[in-house]
């Protein structure tokens, strides 16, 4: 950074500290601190899990991905404003500020600033006149794994007209820790979903394109290309490679899309508008017509793959996106059903898969940038703040509260050790900031499920290093496996907007047990658990966890879903 940019940048600094002070921010997040622990301290940690640390993170967090390595992948955008009743990101900005970033938080190292790691993006040349390399401003992106654990990341922001689309196409490795970039899309996509099928392949559609808001793009792509091998191994890094269009469109009048892989093999697109629900089969590349979902138009809410036991799912619990209903909805063949409602409605949430098959929401508010007193007022209704778990008869029940309130570009998932990591929402971060002026722009809240408070976990010491095949036994050694009662996989979370395309529960069937060992059966097929790492879950009687280790589920001679379908 230049002598005069970084001038630039402190005096822009001084004058967000006058529009909001840091003594407003501090005192803020010191009476949010004292509400929670005073709230808090009617729900026991047994019963309701709790919260526990609270710590900064050099990120805001708008996207966030459970990676295989343990380690987390957040990223976001460079912030052009400190003052939480503005826009906080580049959206509108053409230029340099423009611009992506993206850090891996260590949980093994500890919650300091050493436990993150700066990983840029790669400097591009955006297509915006400016001529002007800079980190890739891939913020409000589309994302799923691939087979080999890498993460695929596809669009991004070119600046101005209410965000316009970009064709960006990214890997991001996580066993070298670094990014690779792919050729473009054929079409901009500003707030794109993806979703990985049962050949490894990601289907994208949706977002806004290069015409910018209001202008979203109806072309569907499918990535690798159907002329490329998909990536397998944690050595073969796709990089270069192309996406394809697909002969059926997707033409979703708005953004971010709920959409998942069924056991059928099938995609199903779960769109916010009542009327536009889809599903797509990237072989026969056509898009057929679901039934119309109850309710009208939905914002930003939470969608959840139903378990199914050791099948993979077939239906889809639909749930938020509109502060006046507190609805929920399964999608299945059978149609649209009415399940038990959460205790209120609230939008821009986030519902989490946890080991013991239960559900817990996080996050919420009445809108985007709506905290209950108006657009882009701080002020938070802090009813959002009380998270619900359901059981599994489908009974909600609300908890205890998170400390921020956290809406727009919130995020939560799953990690290996069974806690719940809490991020996101950067106008929340920027109005709860402990030090403005550091490098520390967001933070990070964790949550204990009542089940890491029902006594000592259960072992789960080694399951196997390679590629198990589908619907063949494993074996997974315990130095307790009597005390082990069930075995789950769960798929890790990429998660941003409220949309996880990625989560995925399974049953594994325990075929026989000695002392020290399980022998435990793969998924059947590719569509029941498309291939990749999973986390691996021993539970015991009571529904208490082990920490999970982490699978690979795949054929170990490629079969191409895509021709032998």
């Amino acid at each position: 950074m230049s002598h005069a940019e970084e001038h630039r940048r402190l005096n822009a600094l001084v004058r967000a500290a006058d529009e909001y002070s840091q003594a407003r921010r501090t005192a803020s997040l010191e009476a949010l601190t004292e509400s929670q622990k005073t709230g808090n301290a009617a729900f026991p940690a047994e019963r309701f899990g709790r919260f526990t640390d609270y710590f900064q993170s050099p990120d805001f967090g708008v996207h966030a991905a459970q990676l295989p390595t343990g380690k987390v992948l957040l990223f976001s955008f460079l912030r052009v404003e400190t003052d939480p009743r503005k826009e906080t990101g580049p959206t509108n900005t053409v230029g340099a500020a423009n611009a992506g970033r993206a850090f891996l938080w260590d949980p093994a190292a500890g919650t300091s600033a050493a436990a993150f790691k700066d990983v840029k993006p790669p400097n591009v040349l955006v297509s915006d006149g400016s001529g002007v390399a800079r980190p890739a401003p891939f913020f409000c992106s589309g994302h799923a794994f691939l087979p080999n654990g890498m993460l695929a990341v596809f669009g991004g922001n070119i600046g101005g007209k209410g965000g316009t689309g970009a064709k960006f196409s990214f890997v991001f490795d996580p066993w070298k820790e670094t990014w690779y970039r792919n050729k473009d899309m054929a079409v901009g996509r500003w707030y794109p979903t993806a979703a990985e099928g049962p050949d490894g392949r990601v289907l994208i559609l949706s977002g806004q394109s290069e015409e910018g808001y209001g202008h979203p793009t109806p072309a569907v792509e499918l990535f690798p290309a159907k002329a490329h091998p998909v990536p397998q191994g944690t050595s073969e890094v796709p990089e270069g490679i192309a996406a394809q269009l697909l002969k059926a469109d997707g033409p979703y009048r708005n953004d971010y899309p709920h959409l998942f892989s069924l056991r059928d093999g099938r995609f199903y697109g779960l769109g916010r508008d009542a009327d536009q629900q889809w599903a797509f089969d990237p072989v026969r590349e056509t898009r057929s017509e679901l039934p119309r979902r109850p309710g009208n138009w939905r914002g930003y809410g939470s969608a959840v793959p139903l378990p199914a036991g050791q099948r993979g799912p077939d239906s889809v619990l639909v749930m938020g996106g509109d502060a006046h209903d507190p609805g929920t909805f399964s999608f299945s063949a059978a149609g649209w059903r009415a399940e038990q409602p959460r205790a209120f409605g609230r939008t821009q949430d986030n519902t989490v898969l946890l080991p013991d098959g239960r559900m817990v929401t996080v996050n919420g508010s009445v809108d985007s940038r709506d905290y209950g007193n108006g657009a882009f007022n701080p002020e938070a209704d802090l009813t959002y703040r009380q998270i619900e778990t359901r059981d599994l008869d489908g009974r909600w029940t609300l908890g205890p509260s998170q400390r921020l309130p956290r809406g727009y570009h919130s995020n939560a998932l799953l990690m290996p050790d069974g806690r719940v990591l809490v991020t996101g929402d950067d106008l929340q971060q920027v109005a709860n900031d402990p030090d403005i002026a550091d490098a520390m722009d967001g933070s990070i809240e964790l949550y204990e499920p009542a089940y890491l408070h029902r006594g000592q976990r259960p072992e789960l010491d080694t399951v196997p290093s390679g590629t198990v095949g589908y619907g063949t036994p494993f074996t997974a050694a315990s130095g307790a496996a009597d005390r082990i009662a069930r075995v789950v996989a769960i798929a890790p979370s990429a998660v941003t907007h409220s949309v996880n395309t990625t989560q995925r529960y399974l049953e594994l069937n325990i075929v026989s047990r000695t002392q020290t060992a399980l022998t435990v059966q793969a998924p059947p097929t590719a569509a029941d658990a498309p291939p990749g790492y999973y986390m691996v879950f021993a539970l015991d009687s009571d529904g208490v966890p082990s920490r999970a280790r982490w699978i690979r589920f795949g054929d170990k001679a490629p079969l191409d879903f895509l021709t032998s379908r």
